[in-house]
């Protein structure tokens, strides 16, 4: 696991972010942050938790696509939050009725070296103004290496035994337009903490800070 400051300038408020396969730091570099500090991690080709999250009077868990598993599965390593959000993933990451549907997934990683060219984050965005401001500022990971964390995850979600206790996350957002992880999946799985948002499967370009996303979710 990696990690990177997007905003460290010794706030008294947290974010801790769990950011998506296949990203980075770059893609969110130019989002802004006024009263929280922000720590994001992201390249599950290992769990390990690669920094002590230090003490701040309040933090806030923002957990992304699969991100959302990956901060649930190492929860013991992490501190208390006073709110933990879950965007447009669940704890299930592979799973026909609460995550992505195993076919899809299998997919995704047969032919990620193609995806990752174009079509996948194509999808990620849900219309093209989005995908253009991503294309500004896009991942600098280099394909092999995005490829290597979709296949260590793999193995990693078929050798474990998944339990989620219900109790974790309080609010789920979705997005009614998400084509990476289906709404009525997300739905099934999170029923009444769930938010459903008109965005597709990255909604952080509709805010203009993280301010705005705690406030409005």
């Amino acid at each position: 696991m990696q990690y990177y400051w997007l905003k460290n300038n010794n706030k008294n408020k947290l974010i801790v972010f769990f950011a998506g396969w296949s990203f980075d730091y770059f893609p969110f570099l130019n989002i802004n942050s006024f009263d929280y500090d922000v720590l994001m991690f992201y390249d599950y080709s290992d769990l390990n938790l690669p920094v002590t999250i230090g003490e701040y009077d309040e933090k806030i868990l923002i957990t992304w696509s699969m991100g959302v598993f990956i901060a649930y599965y190492i929860k013991n390593l992490l501190p208390d939050f006073n709110k933990k959000i879950a965007v447009n993933g669940t704890p299930f990451p592979v799973d026909d009725r609460l995550g992505i549907p195993k076919r899809t997934f299998d997919l995704t990683l047969k032919y990620a070296e193609t995806g990752l060219k174009g079509k996948f984050y194509e999808n990620v965005f849900s219309n093209e103004n989005l995908l253009n401001i991503y294309l500004k500022t896009p991942v600098q990971r280099t394909i092999e290496n995005r490829v290597n964390e979709l296949i260590k995850l793999d193995d990693f979600i078929k050798n474990i035994e998944i339990n989620y206790d219900g109790q974790f996350y309080d609010t789920a957002i979705i997005g009614k337009n998400d084509k990476i992880i289906p709404a009525k999946n997300q739905l099934n799985m999170w029923g009444n903490i769930a938010k459903i948002l008109d965005c597709g499967h990255f909604p952080f370009y509709n805010y203009n800070s993280w301010d705005e996303i705690c406030r409005q979710i």
